[in-house]
């Protein structure tokens, strides 16, 4: 395992990297540069050597529920291929599938059986659900708001 001196030597080797110390001795490093919300690429790396790398979206890391990788066992070649991949990343305009849809979605109306109507619509980045002008429903997902909508006997209807 590395050492944290030697994990800071190899982060601090990117010049496009920007060191910032945390509480508790802790150091982040950021790419101020992101064309992505996420800024920090080094997350929280310790002086026990214990530290976290923004790999969402990389293949071949599996990462916890905010995109990071945990590097404390990482070699010099694995910590240095890591951040390369993260930097790059972060650099490349991606448009998802989901972001690609949400672009073009438009409100749909659902009906069911009884001719009672509820609208979806994306708002904010949320598939929210409404009857008239009460929200019946708010989801993360166009499909979730589908299956809600199935769920409950409703079925997309087309002007």
């Amino acid at each position: 395992m590395l050492t944290f001196e030697q994990k800071l030597t190899i982060i601090e080797s990117f010049p496009e990297l920007e060191r910032k110390d945390v509480s508790l001795k802790r150091v982040n490093f950021q790419f101020e540069e992101s064309l992505s919300d996420k800024k920090n690429v080094v997350y929280h790396l310790h002086p026990n050597g214990n530290g976290f790398v923004y790999a969402k979206g990389i293949k071949g890391y599996r990462t916890d529920e905010k995109g990071m990788v945990n590097i404390r066992e990482f070699s010099e070649e694995e910590l240095k291929e890591v951040i390369a991949k993260a930097i790059e990343a972060l650099s490349t305009e991606t448009t998802s599938d989901a972001s690609k849809e949400a672009e073009a979605f438009e409100d749909e109306k659902w009906a069911n059986d009884e001719d009672q109507t509820l609208m979806l619509v994306l708002e904010d980045d949320m598939w929210n659900v409404y009857a008239g002008p009460n929200l019946d429903g708010t989801f993360p997902s166009y499909n979730e708001a589908k299956q809600y909508l199935i769920e409950e006997g409703f079925r997309k209807r087309f002007y």
